[in-house]
């Protein structure tokens, strides 16, 4: 007997699969997703088992049904029995005054029992065709639903490997069979974009706007534009998952097209030992899209304190804890969305930018509502689909004791504790107020590329001063060291816990040797 979950789980997509996936779409004329080709690889592949066993069924016997008429030696299969098989040993003439032709038949069963049954009958429930029970992995929902992915990620890997398929927006259409999109149409469609401060607009809404012969299937009509807009370095594809949005490029923010000098890190992160790991974290707050995360759960909220280098480049890290708020793609690596302030509902753009992993589009709102490095901004699904609410608590204007970076005349950089006004809340381990960020700047050029142990032990030694045992918390190190140069997380534990002039005293507390 087939194990039919075995079959699914050892399924190889061959190239066999992929003519039938080629005329899959020849005949519907209709781009399709990987999870449509997966359902039609998968209904073909259940319709060949069950055509097999039902071959397989007529090789054993046919199905007893009470008006034929069998003969001695057929074997006959009984639905109402179970399906069980048996042997006619025996034809012989009914006695009924009211059905003249019934013939009775003695049938031999495998564990030698005996039965009769009538047959030549016409009228009788056993007539109606009986339908054997498929085995449940021969459901198509519930093989799609387990195995879908899977079968998905072979399919992609079968169709990659040939260049007679194109995908647009994680759907595939044969290229042959693809409208020609002129130059004259595409500068059409630069056109429109430029009138509309670079976009975003949708295929349909450029389709509008341009005129193309009648007649012509719309859905092939669209994926032929863009894929002709994907092949032109001067349009951005910029929508989120489902739903393909246009962008020219010159008009984007240079943010989004280039890292932000702040984020850019120089050298890889070390993997901390196994022991060290439960040291990884800071605390729920604390966010750097530089460490290597777990997948999590999706979330409906998420408080994250801000960083200096965040804070500098007007942006937010795209982090395994955030990723679920905010829209995803595909393929394009930059999604245009939507921030929702939540104490008033205003909106303003924000981009997601998926290779580097961070949120871009937030400086002037930091201005606008007093934020500093340091400052707990609270994220959560916004009320539109694809729109991210922010908001930030504020505080009564007063003043506290808050860490202040400082420049001195011969360059060098100064840790005080002095009085600020505060208008926002902040975590104290990560607050910092910079006056003078264009001096911080110059002072970046100069050590972004110092080595870091030589940074740390300096931004040490001038942290100590502000506490009379002298003892920092590598959160607080972290945030002061992100000042002057990018660093994640994970390099400044290693740092701690591998250099003898580092003395642990636990937790994340940490004091110099010397």
């Amino acid at each position: 007997m087939t194990n039919f979950e075995s079959l699914w789980q050892e399924l190889a997509i061959s190239d066999k699969d992929f003519s039938r996936i080629y005329n899959h779409l020849l005949e519907t004329e209709t781009p399709a997703s990987l999870l449509d080709l997966s359902k039609s690889i998968v209904l073909n592949e259940i319709n060949n088992q069950i055509q097999k066993i039902e071959a397989d069924q007529n090789t054993i016997g046919k199905i007893y049904y009470p008006k034929e008429q069998y003969k001695k030696n057929d074997y006959l299969i009984f639905p109402h029995r179970s399906w069980e098989v048996g042997q006619v040993l025996s034809v012989r003439e009914g006695i009924n005054p009211e059905y003249s032709t019934l013939k009775v038949i003695d049938v031999e069963f495998a564990d030698k029992s005996h039965a009769a049954f009538a047959s030549n009958l016409s009228d009788h429930k056993l007539n109606t065709p009986a339908k054997k029970e498929i085995d449940k992995w021969l459901d198509p929902e519930l093989v799609i639903d387990k195995y879908g992915q899977a079968i998905s990620e072979k399919i992609k890997q079968l169709i990659d490997s040939t260049d007679d398929l194109v995908c647009i927006a994680g759907h595939y259409f044969p290229r042959a069979l693809l409208i020609d999109i002129g130059i004259g149409q595409l500068n059409l469609c630069e056109a429109i974009l430029e009138m509309e401060n670079g976009g975003p607009l949708s295929t349909q809404e450029l389709l509008n706007q341009i005129e193309f012969p009648t007649g012509v299937n719309s859905q092939l009509l669209e994926f032929s534009l863009d894929y002709a807009l994907q092949e032109d370095t001067r349009f951005d594809e910029v929508g989120p998952a489902g739903k393909t949005l246009w962008f020219l490029k010159r008009l984007e923010p240079d943010e989004v097209q280039n890292t932000p000098f702040f984020l850019q890190y120089y050298e890889d992160v070390p993997v901390l030992p196994a022991e060290l790991l439960k040291y990884k974290s800071f605390g729920t707050e604390q966010c750097d899209e530089l460490e290597s995360e777990e997948v999590t759960s999706s979330v409906e909220s998420v408080i994250i304190s801000l960083s200096y280098p965040h804070w500098r480049s007007g942006t937010l890290p795209l982090t395994s804890k955030l990723r679920g708020l905010f829209p995803t793609a595909y393929e394009t690596p930059r999604i245009k969305f939507n921030f929702s302030e939540t104490k008033n509902g205003a909106t303003f753009d924000g981009w997601v930018v998926r290779p580097s992993k961070y949120i871009f589009g937030l400086r002037d709102w930091f201005n606008r509502e007093g934020l500093i490095p340091g400052s707990l901004i609270q994220l959560s699904h916004g009320k539109n689909p694809g729109e991210v609410s922010i908001k930030v608590d504020k505080a009564k204007n007063s003043k506290d004791w808050i860490k202040t970076v400082l420049v001195g005349t011969d360059g060098g950089i100064v840790f005080a504790l002095l009085k600020q006004v505060s208008t926002c809340t902040y975590d104290e381990r990560m607050a910092l107020v910079t006056p003078d960020t264009q001096s911080l700047d110059a002072i970046w050029e100069k050590k972004s590329k110092l080595p870091i142990e030589k940074i740390i032990r300096q931004t040490m030694v001038d942290l100590a001063k502000l506490n009379p045992q002298g003892q920092i918390h590598a959160q607080e190190l972290y945030a002061a060291v992100n000042t002057i140069r990018r660093c994640p997380p994970s390099v400044i534990l290693s740092v701690l816990f591998s250099q003898d002039w580092v003395k642990h005293l636990g937790d994340l507390y940490f004091k110099l040797s010397d």
